[in-house]
This record gives structure tokens, sequence and C-alpha cells, in this order.
């Protein structure tokens, strides 16, 4: 398999899985939440390599990590509080 992620091409959602070395579940959950822009046909997702490519990118890690900041602030600050 060609591991350059084109950004004009299009992609299924297993050989979206397979770039990103992910598992089934993974990929299913990730286009679930809408993680990756995708286009149902029939059956099956059609994703654009730009939307694997903006996934893996540092700025949507950045913004996956303040998220999870913090989400994990209110936590403690709701535990700290009993």
């Amino acid at each position: 398999m060609d591991y350059e992620i084109k950004p004009n091409a299009v992609y299924t959602s297993e050989e979206s899985r397979k770039l990103l070395k992910v598992s089934e579940s993974t990929i299913k959950r990730i286009l679930k939440k809408g993680l990756i822009k995708a286009n149902k046909v029939g059956r099956q997702y059609r994703i654009l390599g730009k939307e694997i490519l903006r996934l893996v990118s540092p700025e949507v890690e950045k913004q996956a990590a303040q998220t999870y900041l913090a989400v994990k602030k209110k936590v403690v600050n709701k535990i700290n509080k009993w």
C-alpha cells in the first residue's frame, strides 16, 4: 500500500484505517464522532485525503490536548469539592 496520503484522493474507511494504523472500531468511532468528514456512498464511507491529513496534523493534536486538559481540570475541581 502507498503510504503517502494524497489530499485530493478518495479513500475508503478500510484504506483510511490502514493509513492511520488504527483498529476497525477506532475508525468507526472517528467517523461516528465526526472527527473526519466523510460521505456515505451506499453502505460505505468515502474520505478525502485532506481529512485524514487534517486529523493527524499537529494543530488538531494541540486542540485535542487542550480539550483533554480542560475536561481534566473540571473533573479534578469537582472531585476536590467533595
